[in-house]
């Protein structure tokens, strides 16, 4: 039988003895610059967490808060152990050895303790219950400090995480998952038990997912192409196992996916989502959750590559984690040098469908795969979220392609419709109400009308020029919806017809300013009111300006820095 190891027999590693001999070294003259910054952002978030911990012990909840609804996380808990142990170890916080925190630590444990399932698990009280995922989530938490408490021998801590410990890996040893990036959260969280621990079935079920291998396209995106949140977890988790296991192969995704990503950047190293198939698609986000895989793998992957360290470097104040600053030493000790962050491209992402171009602080995205939005467009602070355009053509004329062909400067986007109508049936049966629809495909179709529409985006100096055509069946109603972050200031619209932040551009040119940074756009052409065309998509949130047209349609708007 294999036996089982306590925290407090874990081996100490060279790694582990690295940890004070770094902080000596860079507490005298060469820690980064923004190190002083992640320990006071830490000691903050405790001082707010003490204030926000309930402590009455009638109090169910004891250990820690409600979200803004009133819902309860074992995962607080797990952030709580997790924030309270780096300050309480960290010999420049202002709370180091701070007599309060093992007693608050505690009480965060024994939520955990009350809250974990019979199978080992806890739950997201939001969607999952009972689940491992979630488990894997929360485990990723508590590793760190269980690492460093050990390391400070902090054997009374210890034993309080260390059956919750053993108790989530049995229930993700045997749990399954939900997401692609499930498998990876939970091969992160059994590989950081297993340094702990050293289990074999911890490496048993790593290897069983491993063997499905890493979902990564040749675009270098993961298969749910989540830009801003599950990307991250993925490279975050690759990274972990990778160091874990000592397995540096598992570092070729996560390089593969941050090389993608310098290429998804707008100014401000906001991050393209338009791609996305997760909760994050169209939202704002930038690269900070990246922090920890861009640090870890600017130091270790055999590249060293100095475009990762800037964006690490760039990030860290904000995003740094102090307790993996202390699990990793080697992530405050120099990384490659800095180099510059591509700002100057014209980048194909075929498999996805996207082209993005990136011209300082300008920047397009041009989408095909299916998407309403084939194009955005911004011009520093000033953001088009959005182009889309929809004809009134049965109630199916959003426009959407699923392929976007370069040709030359040009991009083009093309989608072709049509709409019958339909005979009786011949010969002549019964039809049942409800199977109607069924019987299309038996009926002959008569009066067959013919949509096509394109879309051809042009680059010019100051911008890009969208040229969108309609023809075939006359006199179809469309409009063309423009839609701008909200927070800035339209000039040269008029309201639209019952429709709330909408307007539209009769003619000439608008303007778009937010910030110091402003967008003209235009020619507008007004055909009618009508811009809540039936069949399209739902007007987007904030600010949209409409031109209006009818079939044929030959429209050509452009955008325009100012």
């Amino acid at each position: 039988m294999h036996e089982q190891k306590s925290l407090s027999d874990m081996t100490i590693t060279r790694r582990n003895l690295m940890l004070p001999a770094a902080a000596a070294v860079f507490a005298q003259t060469g820690e980064p610059s923004w190190l002083r910054q992640v320990i006071g952002r830490h000691d903050s978030y405790v001082e707010r967490l003490l204030k926000q911990q309930i402590t009455d012990p009638r109090n169910r909840w004891r250990g820690i808060f409600p979200d803004e609804y009133g819902l309860y996380f074992p995962g607080t808990a797990a952030g709580i152990i997790d924030a309270f142990s780096a300050a309480y170890l960290h010999p420049r916080s202002k709370f180091h050895k701070n007599a309060e925190l093992p007693r608050r630590i505690k009480l965060a444990a024994d939520l955990l303790a009350r809250e974990q399932t019979s199978d080992g698990n806890w739950d997201l009280p939001i969607t999952n219950f009972n689940s491992p995922p979630d488990t894997g989530f929360i485990v990723r938490a508590l590793c760190p400090p269980a690492v460093l408490l050990k390391r400070a021998r902090e054997t009374e801590i210890l034993g309080w995480l260390e059956p919750l410990l053993r108790g989530a890996g049995g229930g993700m040893v045997k749990g399954g998952v939900h997401t692609p990036n499930h498998r990876w959260v939970i091969c992160a969280a059994l590989s950081q038990l297993h340094e702990l621990f050293g289990e074999p079935a911890y490496l048993k079920r790593i290897d069983q997912w491993l063997a499905e291998g890493i979902d990564i396209d040749p675009d270098g995106q993961f298969s749910e192409r989540s830009t801003y949140v599950y990307n991250p977890v993925t490279d975050n988790a690759l990274t972990t196992m990778a160091a874990k296991l000592n397995r540096p192969y598992l570092l070729e995704p996560v390089r593969d996916n941050l090389e993608s990503m310098l290429y998804l950047l707008h100014a401000g190293y906001e991050v393209v989502t338009e791609i996305s198939r997760r909760q994050d698609v169209n939202q704002r986000g930038d690269m900070g959750p990246y922090w920890f895989s861009l640090a870890y793998v600017a130091r270790r992957h055999k590249s060293r590559d100095g475009r990762f360290e800037t964006l690490a470097d760039h990030f860290a104040p904000t995003r740094a984690s102090l307790s993996a600053l202390m699990e990793y030493p080697e992530l405050v000790s120099p990384g490659p040098p800095h180099l510059p962050v591509p700002d100057d491209y014209r980048k194909s992402f075929p498999h996805n469908q996207l082209f993005h171009i990136r011209r300082g602080r300008m920047s397009a995205s041009i989408l095909a795969g299916g998407r309403n939005r084939f194009f955005t467009f911004r011009n520093g602070d000033a953001v088009v979220n959005a182009v889309r355009f929809a004809s009134a053509f049965f109630g199916k004329g959003q426009f959407s392609a699923p392929v976007v062909e370069e040709a030359g400067n040009a991009f083009r986007i093309k989608q072709s419709l049509e709409a019958p109508y339909y005979q009786p049936l011949d010969p002549a049966e019964r039809v049942n109400p409800d199977q109607w629809g069924t019987t299309r495909l038996k009926r002959r179709q008569s009066g067959i009308c013919h949509l096509t529409q394109s879309v051809v985006i042009s680059e010019h100096e100051k911008g890009f020029r969208v040229r969108i055509q309609s023809q075939g069946t006359k006199d179809v109603p469309l409009a063309v919806e423009i839609n701008f972050r909200e927070g800035g200031r339209l000039e040269g619209v008029v309201p639209a017809h019952k429709v709330t932040d909408g307007w539209i551009l009769d003619s000439g040119h608008g303007i778009y300013r937010a910030g110091s940074n402003a967008i003209r756009f235009g020619p507008g052409v007004r055909a009618h009111a009508y811009t809540q065309v039936r069949g399209a998509d739902p007007k987007l949130p904030g600010p949209s300006v409409y031109l209006t047209g009818n079939t044929p349609f030959d429209h050509t708007i452009e955008f325009e820095c100012l």
